[in-house]
């Protein structure tokens, strides 16, 4: 948006767009336990479909840039290994489906919608019920994904994407200090601050066809959880059906920055609550979507009118040849930033023994009957589980290579940051930047370093403090970081 009181612009980017949807629903069957208190291993059935979405991005010129091929899918998060291993074969599958253009490996970006209900799909869990479904179900996902990715390649046309915000008030904050047990714990806390902030995009090809919309909420999709035992995308699901149908395009739903936001009802069972956490988003998100101008024009006050009082009349006008130039401005960085771990980390040693005290703990319960006590034990034994999975990708090194995604499309901006920010990264960054439409995504590429909370909370026992890799001060850094990368690009022509 322009400072002119005449003028109202809405954020826009001319480039080539393309997109393609793949059904990635597992087998019913599949190893699902994500949830320490699950009592069952595999899951029953399915709720929804899951999916993966393919966005070919691209500069109008061939000589422009680099493209970049943002995959949305439907999953919790994939591990170091896994990625990689789904990256390789997807971007194979996808020159294979299609040659030209050829999709380098450095172009895909995968991102998560986050949900908790699909399933934890690691190799390591290839010995436990439905595990063995695993690495069969990756490798098709794989190609399916490459075949999208492909056909939205190969679909790919000039396209006008207009931005623009509403508000939801979905997500709530999810830290909560427990004032009874003496401890924080990660639920609804209707005190705390949460970002309602929902970023929309509309992509139209030059004919006037929508070809699909965005929706970047931060927001965990934790309304399910142990008691479900259904494969479902959890809200983003119901979100999509909600504004596909409403607007008749393929709806992606793009994660934010939400490490510390949830829905404000949610660790349920039951699959109503979940559509109507998804209802409840895509009717915030087909109201911001209906508000937005139309592609390539701008809002202009027009003049006075007489009539019983003097009337200022606005109408649409086409945007002047120097703003179109300003849309189709393309500039794509990416970089590595060294942050440290945190000095209290374990080694790999110490929970790998704690683990075996924890399975002798969980074996002496089940002789003895305690259940209570053995579904506490198994709960801690995922908690040690996923933590050697998490050193494991530090090789041994006490600093970890932070990579960060920058987009520069026309007047907006398109941060890929991995694990799992607090919502000051997205809300710092629109603050410092106010009418730039930046559109956050946490959960890109492999997990990797888990949470990254605020300074001030480290040592304060929450959850994702507890098992974060990095040292305090690591998002503050991203922040700054990022900042001054939206800030050099903005100041260049």
């Amino acid at each position: 948006m322009d400072g002119s009181p005449y003028t109202v612009t809405a954020p826009q980017s001319r480039c080539r767009f393309g997109v393609a949807r793949a059904d990635i629903t597992p087998p019913a069957d599949i190893y699902q336990r994500m949830w320490g208190a699950a009592r069952h291993d595999q899951a029953e059935g399915i709720h929804r479909p899951l999916t993966a979405t393919a966005l070919y991005l691209a500069p109008l010129a061939p000589s422009g840039g680099d493209p970049l091929v943002l995959v949305a899918i439907d999953h919790c998060l994939l591990y170091r290994r896994e990625a990689e291993a789904v990256t390789a074969q997807a971007v194979a599958a996808a020159n294979a489906a299609n040659p030209s253009p050829s999709i380098q490996p450095d172009a895909l970006q995968l991102v998560f919608s986050h949900t908790h209900a699909a399933g934890l799909m690691a190799w390591d869990r290839s010995h436990l019920p439905g595990g063995e479904r695993i690495r069969p179900y990756l490798e098709e996902m794989a190609t399916k994904i490459g075949q999208a990715i492909a056909a939205a390649a190969q679909a790919a046309e000039p396209v006008t994407i207009v931005y623009g915000t509403g508000r939801c008030a979905l997500a709530a904050h999810r830290d909560l200090w427990d004032e009874q047990s003496g401890q924080f714990v990660c639920g609804f806390n209707p005190n705390g601050p949460a970002d309602d902030t929902v970023l929309v995009a509309r992509a139209t090809a030059d004919d006037g066809r929508l070809l699909a919309t965005l929706v970047n909420y931060a927001c965990h999709p934790t309304t399910l959880a142990w008691d479900n035992r259904l494969i479902s995308p959890d809200f983003p699901g119901a979100m999509r059906a909600t504004v596909e149908a409403a607007l008749g395009a393929p709806c992606v739903f793009l994660q934010g920055a939400s490490g510390d936001l949830g829905p404000r009802e949610g660790f349920v069972g039951d699959l109503e609550v979940a559509d109507r956490n998804g209802r409840i988003l895509g009717h915030a998100a087909v109201a911001a979507l209906e508000s937005l101008p139309p592609a390539g024009k701008r809002f202009e006050y027009t003049g006075p009118v007489i009539s019983g009082a003097t009337i200022g009349t606005w109408a649409y006008r086409p945007l002047d040849a120097a703003s179109l130039a300003s849309a189709g401005v393309w500039q794509l960085r990416q970089w590595e930033l060294t942050l440290p771990c945190r000095e209290d980390l374990p080694t790999i040693e110490d929970v790998r023994t704690q683990r075996e005290q924890l399975l002798a703990r969980e074996e002496e319960a089940r002789r003895a009957g305690d259940q209570a006590s053995a579904a506490d034990a198994r709960a801690l034994i995922e908690r040690t589980n996923r933590m050697l999975t998490r050193l494991s990708v530090l090789d041994g090194r006490r600093e970890f290579a932070y990579r960060v995604r920058l987009l520069k499309a026309g007047n907006a901006f398109w941060l890929f940051a991995p694990g799992e920010p607090y919502q000051d990264l997205q809300v710092q960054l629109r603050r410092r930047f106010p009418g730039v439409a930046i559109v956050v995504m946490g959960l890109s590429g492999a997990w990797g370093p888990s949470y990254l909370p605020p300074r001030d909370l480290y040592g304060r026992g929450i959850y994702q403090e507890s098992i974060a890799l990095l040292a305090p001060g690591s998002l503050e850094r991203l922040i700054e970081a990022a900042g001054d990368a939206i800030e050099t690009m903005l100041a260049q022509p």
